[in-house]
């Protein structure tokens, strides 16, 4: 039996050659990649949701080179000191992929790591670069895996679902989450706004309570290019024109810091 359940009716799916279905019929067929497609087109609000090619691509090259492993890195040791086994372990938002596979191979004991992504781009190229990771392409209000399946539920710049996680987590279970420090991206920013605010570190999501948060730093040297792609996937991209992006681009280098609060929250009973 699939560990996936149904988003049309939450009954368990069965796997059946290079497809999985549900007792009443409904059908859905992994992709040759290796994802599955769990977003029925009725729970879709746009054609393509999710973030779009070109900022799949720019979040692929810039994490292709490495400049955030510190947290990656930090962020799978901390899941793996938390992962029970013989229960999953969930990434929202999981994007390309990129801490998804940390997280499985930090893994030893036993249990599966699933990604989950609304954006078909994203999780078609997670899917062919990381077979060791289950990948999905559904939403993370509503993902379709059953109930107390998880010990640890991970959100890296992603909404946090407090409901679903909830959900999905065992008693006891941990929520990870990865947000923005204070200083997070400043000297972009700068380049954008007049007056740069220090972001706050999240409140406690309902239902949970706090066990720790970690606040990481790293300085970044950046060519032109690269810091273009920085800011082309970052959520205040839409902000920038395209003349501040070629004058970015054009840069010999630049110097921006990288802060990250990591945040653990347990399950209260």
């Amino acid at each position: 039996m699939s560990a996936y359940c149904c988003p049309l009716c939450q009954s368990p799916l069965q796997s059946q050659g290079s497809s999985l279905l549900c007792h009443q019929g409904h059908q859905f067929d992994y992709a040759k990649e290796g994802y599955i497609n769990l977003l029925p087109v009725q729970f879709k609000k746009s054609k393509q949701p999710g973030d779009n090619q070109d900022m799949v691509q720019a979040r692929r090259r810039f994490l292709n080179n490495e400049h955030y492993s510190f947290l990656r890195d930090a962020l799978a040791r901390k899941v793996s000191s938390l992962h029970l086994d013989g229960t999953h372990i969930v990434d929202m938002g999981c994007g390309e992929g990129y801490y998804t596979s940390e997280l499985a191979k930090q893994l030893s004991q036993t249990g599966q790591v699933f990604g989950i992504d609304i954006a078909k781009p994203a999780i078609r190229y997670a899917a062919k670069r990381y077979s060791e990771c289950e990948f999905a392409v559904a939403s993370s209000k509503q993902i379709p895996l059953s109930e107390h399946c998880c010990s640890v539920v991970t959100s890296v710049f992603a909404p946090v679902f407090a409901q679903e996680s909830s959900r999905l987590l065992v008693d006891g279970g941990y929520l990870v989450v990865v947000s923005p420090g204070p200083m997070h991206l400043k000297e972009l920013k700068e380049i954008i706004y007049n007056e740069v605010r220090a972001h706050q570190e999240i409140e406690t999501p309902q239902g949970f309570v706090r066990v720790s948060q970690d606040l990481l730093t790293q300085e970044l040297v950046l060519s032109g290019d690269t810091a273009k792609d920085l800011s082309l996937m970052t959520p205040f991209a839409w902000k920038f024109s395209l003349e501040q992006l070629t004058e970015l681009a054009q840069r010999h280098s630049f110097t921006v810091q990288a802060e990250f609060y990591l945040s653990v929250f347990q399950k209260s009973s």
